[in-house]
C-alpha cells in the first residue's frame, strides 16, 4: 500500500506545480474586471500554449493558423451546428443577471453628469493651454508648455512635417468641438482668430491627406454650422460673417490640386508644397487611405461652391484604386505607385494605410447618395469578411477564438504578419454605421480587452505573442469613437463604463503640466512631449458626447455624420444634388445591391435598450482581457 501512497503523493504534487505555473504566467481562469490578480504580458506565453497537447488544438484558433490558406475555410472557422440558431445582437444583452450585470447594467444619471464634466474639463485643459502657450503655432508641447510648428531644420521629418503646416492646426481642428460643448462665445472668438490670422500662402510641404481631414474638413464643418440654422446647434451665426471659412477652404483645396496633376493613374502625389506645388523630389508612392480618403471633404466643397473639380479628382482617385484590386480576392494593397499602378505594398488590412478608404466609401454614399460608392463598399466589406476575418463564425457561440481581422496578402489572402494596429479600432464604429452591430460588439471587445490590460492601446499589438510590438499611444480616438457609436446603437450602459474607464486612464496616465502627452511606452507609461490635434477634435469630443445624452446632436431631427477626423457634417439634401453634369464615365455593374443603410435612421424606441448584459458575453470579454 505504501507504493500507492507514493504515487498519489507524486500525482498531487504534479497537479499543484502545474496550477502554480498556470497562474504565474497569466494563463489561469478569468478573474473579472476587478483584477484581483494583476496580469502582465509574457513573450513566452504563446510557446507555452503551443507545447500543450496538440490533440486538443482547435482549428478555429487564429493563433495557430498564421499562414494557412484562407480558402480552406474549415481550417480557420469552426462550424456552428446547423441546429444552432444564429442570435440577433440584442440577445447579447437580454439574458440572466450575475455579478457582471450588477456592475455594468446601470450607470446612474449623477455619474453620467460627473463624467460629462470631466470630459469637458479634459478638453479645456488641453485647449486653454494650447491657446496660452502654443497659439498660433500648430501644436502644444504639453510637458515643456511651448508651441510646435514644422521642423524646418529637417524637412525629411515627415512625422512632424506631414501634419504641421504653420497654420494654427490645433485651433482649426477644434472649432466644431467648441460647439459640441455648447460654447458659442469661444466658437465665435476662435472663428474670428482663424479668419484674421490664418493663411495658406506658406512655404510648407504637407501631406494631402492630413491637410484635407484636419484643416479642410474642419473649415467646411464650421462654415456649415455657422450658416445653416436648421442643423443641430441652431442659429449660431456670427455677425458680419461673409463665408470667410469657405473661402479659406477653397483656397486650401486649390493648393492641394497640384497633387493630382502629372500622375498617369489619377492617384495623387502624397505631398504638396502649399506655395510651390508638388516638390521636385516627391516620391511616386502613396498609401491607399491617403489617396482614397478625400472624397467627403472634396465632395462637400464642390457641392457648396458649384465647382465639380474637387469631387471629380477625388472620385477619380477612388475609382483608380478600386480598379487595381485583386481579381482573386477583391482586396486592395496598402501602398501603390501612382505612375505605374503597381502595388508596392501588398498588405491588406483595416489599419494604417487602409482604414479610412473603407470608411469613406460608406460615408460618401450616406452623404451624396451615389450608388457607385455603396457598391464599392459592400463588395469591399464582403472581401474583408471572407479574407481578413479569422476565428469562429459567430462572436458569442461556437468553439475557438473570438473573431479577429488580420493583415493578409492582397492576392493570396494568406497572413503576412501577426500584428494589428490601434487604428483598426475604428472598424466596430464603421460596422455600426453599416448595421452589423453584432460583429461590432464582438470586435470592440477585443480592443477594449487590450485597453484594460495597458490603460491605452499600443500602436501595434502582436496577437501571436500577445504583447505590444510598437509601444506608444498618441492619444488616438478610434476606440472612443467606436464606444460612442455602439452606445448610440444599443443604449447599453456597458459602453458608458468603457468610456469612463478610457477617460480615467487618459487622465491618470497622460496628463502633464500643460495638457495631455503622448505615451511613449504603454507599459512603463513614459511620455513624449506632443499633444496631437486629434485629441481635441476627436478623443475629447467623443468622450463628451458619450455622456451627454441631451446634446443637440442627439436631440436634433436633422441627421449628421462625423468625418474621419470627427468633424460634424449634416446629411443634407443639397449634398445629394449636383449643379454639373457627370464628367467621368463609369460602367456600373448590371446588378446593383439593395442600398439600405438603416444606420442613417434613428433606432426605433422598441429596439433601443439598456438591458442587463448577457453573462456569457461578459465572461468572454473578461477572458479576452486575461488572454490579451
Amino acid at each position: 500500500m505504501q507504493w500507492r501512497s507514493i504515487v498519489v503523493g507524486l500525482f498531487v504534487l504534479r497537479v499543484v506545480l502545474h496550477c502554480a505555473v498556470w497562474l504565474v504566467f497569466g494563463l489561469g481562469p478569468s478573474w473579472g474586471f476587478d483584477f484581483p490578480i494583476k496580469f502582465t504580458f509574457n513573450l513566452h506565453k504563446f510557446d507555452l500554449l503551443k507545447n500543450e497537447d496538440q490533440a486538443t488544438a482547435k482549428p478555429s484558433q487564429w493563433s495557430q493558423h498564421m499562414y494557412e490558406d484562407r480558402n480552406q475555410q474549415a481550417k480557420t472557422c469552426s462550424k456552428i451546428s446547423e441546429n444552432s440558431p444564429k442570435k440577433f445582437y440584442l440577445s447579447f444583452f437580454r439574458d440572466g443577471r450575475d455579478e457582471y450585470d450588477k456592475k455594468y447594467s446601470s450607470f446612474p444619471d449623477a455619474l453620467k453628469v460627473k463624467m460629462r464634466g470631466r470630459a469637458r474639463d479634459m478638453f479645456y485643459f488641453g485647449y486653454d493651454n494650447y491657446m496660452k502657450f502654443a497659439f498660433p503655432e500648430d501644436e502644444l508641447n504639453p510637458i515643456a508648455c511651448t508651441g510646435r510648428g514644422p521642423d524646418v531644420l529637417n524637412p525629411s521629418n515627415i512625422n512632424i512635417n506631414d501634419v504641421l503646416g504653420n497654420y494654427s492646426l490645433t485651433l482649426i481642428d477644434a472649432l466644431d468641438t467648441l460647439l459640441v460643448l455648447g460654447n458659442v462665445t469661444e466658437f465665435h472668438r476662435a472663428v474670428k482668430l482663424v479668419i484674421d490670422t490664418v493663411s495658406f500662402d506658406k512655404d510648407s510641404t504637407v501631406q494631402v491627406f492630413e491637410a484635407n481631414i484636419r484643416i479642410l474638413g474642419s473649415l467646411i464643418s464650421a462654415h456649415i454650422l455657422l450658416t445653416d440654422p436648421r442643423h443641430p446647434f441652431g442659429d449660431v451665426g456670427l455677425k458680419d460673417y461673409d463665408n470667410e471659412l469657405l473661402h479659406l477652404a477653397h483656397d486650401l483645396a486649390v493648393r492641394l490640386l497640384p497633387a493630382f496633376e502629372n500622375t498617369s493613374t489619377g492617384i495623387p502625389y502624397p505631398r504638396v508644397n502649399l506655395k510651390k506645388g508638388v516638390p521636385p523630389d516627391s516620391i511616386n508612392e502613396t498609401c491607399t487611405a491617403g489617396a482614397g480618403s478625400l472624397l467627403v471633404e472634396f465632395g462637400i466643397l464642390s457641392r457648396l461652391i458649384g465647382d465639380s473639380t474637387f469631387e471629380w479628382v477625388a472620385r477619380r482617385a477612388v475609382r483608380a484604386l478600386w480598379n487595381l484590386r485583386s481579381n482573386e480576392t477583391g482586396l486592395l494593397g496598402n501602398v501603390v505607385n501612382i505612375q505605374t499602378g503597381q502595388w508596392v505594398g501588398r498588405q491588406s488590412g483595416l489599419g494604417a494605410g487602409m482604414d479610412s478608404f473603407y470608411e469613406y466609401l460608406l460615408k460618401s454614399y450616406i452623404l451624396f447618395g451615389e450608388k457607385e460608392d455603396y457598391r464599392m463598399f459592400t463588395a469591399a466589406y464582403k472581401s474583408i469578411q471572407s479574407h481578413l476575418r479569422r476565428g469562429r463564425e459567430a462572436c458569442n457561440e461556437g468553439e475557438g477564438d473570438p473573431p479577429l481581422y488580420v493583415n493578409v496578402n492582397m492576392f493570396s489572402g494568406q497572413i503576412m504578419n501577426t500584428w494589428i494596429d490601434s487604428l483598426q479600432a475604428f472598424f466596430p464604429g464603421l460596422q455600426v454605421l453599416n448595421g452589423d452591430v453584432e460583429n461590432a460588439i464582438c470586435l470592440h471587445a477585443f480592443y477594449y480587452a487590450i485597453w484594460k490590460r495597458f490603460g491605452a492601446l499600443p500602436e501595434r499589438y502582436n496577437w501571436q505573442l500577445q504583447a505590444p510590438d510598437v509601444l506608444f499611444y498618441p492619444l488616438r480616438p478610434e476606440l472612443v469613437e467606436s464606444t460612442y457609436l455602439l452606445y448610440q446603437a444599443t443604449k447599453n450602459p456597458f459602453y458608458l463604463h468603457v468610456g469612463m474607464d478610457i477617460l480615467e486612464s487618459i487622465e491618470k496616465n497622460t496628463k502633464v503640466r500643460c495638457g495631455y502627452a503622448t505615451l511613449h511606452h504603454v507599459v512603463d507609461k513614459s511620455k513624449e512631449d506632443r499633444m496631437e490635434s486629434f485629441f481635441l477634435s476627436e478623443t475629447c469630443k467623443y468622450l463628451f458626447l458619450l455622456f451627454d445624452e441631451d446634446n443637440p446632436l442627439h436631440k436634433s431631427e436633422n441627421k449628421h455624420i462625423f468625418t474621419t477626423e470627427g468633424h460634424v457634417v449634416p446629411i443634407d439634401q443639397r449634398f445629394r444634388q449636383k449643379s454639373w453634369d457627370e464628367q467621368f464615365s463609369y460602367e456600373a455593374p448590371q446588378k446593383e445591391p439593395h442600398a439600405n443603410i438603416s444606420n442613417c435612421e434613428r433606432i426605433p424606441e422598441e429596439r433601443r435598450f439598456g438591458l442587463p448584459l448577457k453573462s456569457v458575453y461578459m465572461r468572454q470579454i473578461d477572458q479576452m482581457v486575461g488572454l490579451y
